[in-house]
């Protein structure tokens, strides 16, 4: 069976340190949807990782990682990250239904961001790779097999972009991919028939989203959005399992709010408590330093992103990073809602705040303040939360009663 992994914010929820806390009890970690855009931040041994398109799991020998079909793959970026680890033959697997960045796209998505059509991407060609998959025009991670048949699909490729400006010559595309091809390579295989055989062997899979349920292109708040599926539904398609082959689905949010990028955020605050969240909690961005915005736990949000997941349990991080304030507001209604969310203010709830949470491993051991603080989020949102995060290191985790 499998279990999914996925945020139910505006991503940067804190996800890649719950998958490196559970990996150890999974045979497989996939990444289903995505691509280098996303950053996972795990600290390990008083070490920092910073993870872009392979599986959290990599920091565990005995667990095998997948880059699912519904990624998009920038090779030059992928070879790079691989470095660090040495050999992850057997370790690593590459869908070879997987679709490629191509050096085109990033300048596409610089182009886009410097007009009215701007929505605040990473800029690293994630939207424009979607667009070609979804238009038929894309180039995929197995047609680095046949050099011959890659040139004449890069030649189809490249007449459908004939219109865009600064496009890359056919030898240029071929050099830039073939120059890759051999480290990518052995490592790419039929992913989904490899999940497949892993399901009937009863191993265990943990499928881990990358965003979060509020940046999902058809749910979350359009067009301000991604260009992936990014709630539960999407590790199905992004990895080729079926519905019956999954299990529990576990939300991750922050304790409190960011979101990255441009777009309605009902609960961001633009003052002290802002400032005091994205410097204690260090909210830029893993992929681009980015400044994250921050604001209050929406309890709104989390909540409809809960049940367009599914979600059977949540994951609460970051709760450390709130010690220090006075009062802390959890947004738990809109006035005049909408479903974009754009313009609308919200309601709050307060809360007194609390000191010394960071560290704790026992609820009991939390200042009281805290855990009513947990259990009300609980409540609000009517998922239970299983687990709460109390600082960036993965001995840190609190289980709930």
């Amino acid at each position: 069976m499998a279990d999914v992994v996925v945020g139910v914010q505006w991503g940067d929820e804190g996800k890649g340190k719950l998958v490196d806390r559970l990996a150890p009890n999974y045979d497989f970690v996939v990444r289903f949807q995505g691509g280098h855009n996303a950053g996972h931040t795990i600290v390990a041994k008083g070490k920092t990782h910073a993870l872009h398109l392979i599986p959290s799991g990599v920091l565990y020998p005995q667990c095998k990682n997948v880059i699912g079909n519904g990624v998009v793959v920038a090779l030059d970026a992928l070879v790079e990250e691989m470095q660090p680890f040495g050999d992850l033959k057997g370790r690593l697997f590459v869908s070879d239904r997987a679709h490629l960045i191509l050096p085109h796209h990033p300048m596409q998505d610089v182009r886009t961001e410097g007009t009215q059509s701007a929505i605040g991407t990473t800029k690293k060609g994630i939207g424009p790779a979607y667009q070609d998959k979804i238009g038929r025009v894309g180039l995929r991670v197995g047609d680095l097999r046949e050099p011959k048949l890659l040139k004449d699909k890069l030649a189809y490729h490249l007449s459908a972009h004939a219109n865009t400006p600064d496009l890359p010559t056919l030898a240029a595309l071929e050099d830039y991919l073939m120059a890759y091809a051999p480290q990518v390579l052995p490592y790419t295989t039929d992913t989904t028939a490899l999940l497949w055989e892993a399901v009937d062997q009863n191993q265990k899979i943990l499928l881990e989203g990358a965003q979060g349920s509020m940046l999902d292109v058809d749910f979350g708040t359009y067009p301000f959005v991604t260009s992936s599926t990014t709630i539960a539904a999407g590790a199905c398609s992004g990895s080729g399992l079926s519905v019956k082959d999954i299990d529990k689905i576990i939300g991750v949010a922050k304790a409190y709010c960011t979101r990255v990028g441009l777009g309605p955020f009902p609960t961001e605050d633009l003052g002290q408590v802002g400032a005091h969240l994205r410097e204690k909690g260090h909210e830029y961005g893993t992929t681009t330093n980015r400044a994250r915005r921050c604001g209050y736990f929406d309890a709104v949000a989390v909540k409809y992103a809960c049940r367009l997941n599914g979600c059977s349990e949540l994951a609460l991080m970051k709760l450390d990073v709130l010690d220090g304030l006075e009062e802390i507001l959890v947004g738990v209604g809109y006035e005049d809602a909408h479903p974009s969310l754009e313009g609308v203010k919200p309601l709050y709830k307060r809360f007194k705040g609390w000191e010394r949470s960071a560290g704790v491993s026992d609820f009991n051991a939390l200042p009281k303040e805290a855990q009513d603080y947990i259990l009300a989020l609980q409540e609000l949102i009517g998922v239970k939360i299983g687990v709460v995060s109390t600082s960036p290191q993965r001995e840190n985790m609190v289980l709930l009663p």
